[in-house]
């Protein structure tokens, strides 16, 4: 018997930890995010990017290859002539080339370089801006049908328990079938709503786990974070000032500024010439063993860069002016952000502090009402309905003020809003 109980008991403990295994736990916003930023392959391609630009930095600060020529002259195999050798009045010569390079090109070439592996990095972070803000969204969504459904089941209970109290009062004859089978009637709502959440939840589910190229069951996924909102708002000022800080399409842009002043340094320098300095060895029999050195400069009759040049500084000025037009574009994305999220917490807040107060009040004063024969079948379904829209809505409004909290974190570039 004793042994029967271990037995039991040890399978009993199996079952749990097997059931602990299949449950998964609800993961937080900043496990979402660091899980979509590790397996996400657009952000990987990305980083793959910006490793490819800094790959050109070695190649811009390239020194050039000097150059060795070896020859071998005055070869006579012919007959006739003064009696001798084939080899005897060989010439051979070595001689090494080096083209130097002035007015630091190989420098200009390396800083222009590592500013486009700056403008690379900057659009990787961009691009991570935009990616989490559409993996916020749908983490969003996923919250606030988790909400729905849970209202959507609590109603489904209130409605039950009064409906099984008018069903007690229509034995005892204390209403009409007429009314009871309305009441019945009305319930199809409730479990119409309970579908449907659960529905839109399941499909939300599935959105956040493409986003994060996840192939775990739906039913063992979940997340968990506040669905509520934050009536503090930063000052206007101070977020444009973060904006300008941080945002990295405006950080590129800046840099691209950078760039463009390099290219023209660059340019200006590869209008100047190169010398080719060369060292020689040889031998001549008659004359026998000799050195020499030469310098080869090319004549700069033509400036034949002057093209490249004008071109560079165009481009000085034609990057300034998308820099300004990026920090027009940062101004307008935050004010129009801050509105929409000041909008959703002016709405909100009366629903908070008043309205749904309100609603459950009508809601249980109308139900206790028609129960004791002083409401109306219609008053008491219009209290339902009424209670029911305001708790969705007020709901929706949430959501809709998570949405525009996270767009203007998008327009910032970093959580202002959590």
């Amino acid at each position: 018997m004793r042994v029967l109980k271990r037995l039991l008991t040890g399978l009993f403990l199996a079952a749990m930890v097997v059931n602990a295994g299949w449950a998964q736990r609800a993961l937080t916003w900043q496990e979402v995010r660091n899980k979509f930023e590790a397996a996400n392959s657009t952000l990987g391609a990305g980083l793959i990017g910006v490793e490819e630009f800094r790959a050109q930095e070695t190649t811009a600060y390239l020194r050039p290859n000097p150059s060795l020529t070896l020859a071998a002259d005055q070869i006579d195999p012919f007959p006739g002539g003064p009696p001798h050798g084939p080899f005897a009045y060989l010439l051979s010569a070595a001689a090494v080339n080096y083209l130097h390079e002035r007015r630091n090109k190989r420098e200009l070439r390396l800083e222009s370089a590592q500013d486009a592996t700056k403008i690379a990095v900057s659009g990787q972070a961009d691009l991570d801006r935009t990616l989490l803000f559409n993996l916020r969204a749908a983490f969003v969504q996923t919250l606030q049908e988790k909400a729905i459904l849970n209202l959507a089941r609590e109603n489904l209970e209130y409605y039950d328990h009064l409906l099984q109290i008018n069903r007690d009062r229509y034995k005892t004859g204390a209403i009409a079938r007429v009314d009871l089978d309305r009441l019945e009637l009305q319930r199809v709502q409730y479990e119409s709503d309970l579908q449907t959440a659960e529905v839109n939840l399941r499909t939300a589910k599935i959105q956040l786990l493409a986003l994060l190229d996840d192939r775990t069951p739906v039913e063992q996924f979940d997340v968990a974070g506040p669905f509520d909102f934050s009536a503090q708002m930063p000052p206007l000022n101070d977020v444009r000032q973060i904006a300008v800080d941080t945002r990295p399409d405006l950080r590129a842009a800046v840099q691209s500024v950078e760039k463009a002043k390099t290219d023209h340094q660059l340019a200006v320098a590869n209008g100047s010439t190169d010398p080719i300095f060369g060292f020689d060895v040889g031998r001549n029999p008659p004359i026998d063993q000799y050195i020499g050195v030469n310098v080869n400069v090319p004549l700069r009759i033509f400036d034949r860069n002057q093209g490249e040049k004008q071109r560079t500084q165009l481009d000085i000025d034609r990057n300034a002016r998308l820099v300004e037009a990026a920090r027009t574009q940062v101004f307008s994305d935050v004010d129009s952000a801050y509105a929409t999220v000041n909008g959703a917490v002016i709405l909100l807040k009366p629903y908070k502090a008043q309205y749904l107060q309100q609603a459950l009040s009508v809601r249980d004063t109308i139900s206790f009402s028609y129960q004791h024969g002083a409401a109306s079948l219609l008053d008491f379904l219009n209290a339902q309905a009424d209670y029911r829209s305001v708790q969705v809505n007020y709901l929706n409004l949430i959501g809709s003020y998570l949405d525009a909290a996270g767009q203007l974190n998008l327009a910032v570039g970093r959580e202002v809003i959590p």
